[in-house]
């Protein structure tokens, strides 16, 4: 029952992976990877800025060890999605399992996670991960066989469906509750207001979460009944 509705939650997801990785397949292409090439690179990284960085490292022939730390710091962000998701999920959740859900976790899945009611059974995540995580690998690939014929005005379209599908995914809950709109609008905003800090987006984005978690945290806290 659980990873069936995990399927039907991510349709959405998908689709738009689908959409938006074309313009990842473009950039592929260009550094002369084969639709084979990308599809495993989609399927196994599944993070559009560590694609990106990879990418960016192979077109300036870097070292693998540079693409490695080029990769972690773009997607350290996962880290802390990783740490907030397992106080989520059931806690008979075996360590095998949350191995598996952390590897294959993306910003939009883990607000599918967070925003279940109740705890999180592990068959719920795989069933988003089933069909939102394949479309975004299959999108790569077409984008690497037919995205160059694709007029920019689209692709460029195509890209900024990925922000909308995600706003999709957090106002129904800040709907609900009224803190957590608060701090997306915070969020939002001092995003905009250190855009120009001169480190990494990537960085900007951990040091942000940290820093508005703390506050909110402090501020108003949740009893243990209200986080499941």
């Amino acid at each position: 029952m659980e990873f069936k509705k995990g399927i039907k939650d991510s349709i959405p997801v998908g689709m738009g992976y689908f959409a938006v990785s074309f313009s990842l397949g473009i950039i592929a292409k260009n550094v002369g990877l084969s639709p084979i090439q990308g599809f495993l690179t989609s399927l196994f990284i599944n993070a559009s800025a560590g694609e990106y960085a990879a990418f960016w490292m192979i077109s300036t022939h870097g070292t693998f060890i540079q693409m490695i730390i080029m990769t972690l710091v773009s997607n350290a962000r996962y880290f802390l999605m990783s740490f907030a998701l397992s106080q989520k999920i059931e806690e008979k959740t075996n360590l095998l399992h949350r191995m598996c859900i952390g590897f294959d976790l993306t910003d939009e899945l883990f607000g599918l996670a967070i925003n279940h009611e109740g705890k999180v059974n592990h068959k719920y995540i795989y069933g988003t991960y089933l069909v939102a995580l394949p479309c975004w690998a299959f999108g790569t690939a077409l984008g690497i066989v037919a995205g160059n014929s694709l007029p920019t005005k689209i692709v460029a379209s195509l890209s900024v469906a990925l922000y909308g599908m995600f706003l999709a995914i957090i106002i129904p809950q800040a709907k609900k509750d009224h803190v957590i709109g608060l701090l997306i609008i915070i969020s939002f905003l001092l995003s905009y207001i250190c855009k120009d800090i001169p480190i990494s987006s990537g960085t900007r984005t951990i040091l942000l979460t940290i820093i508005i978690s703390m506050a909110a945290a402090i501020i108003k806290p949740r009893k243990k009944e209200e986080n499941v």
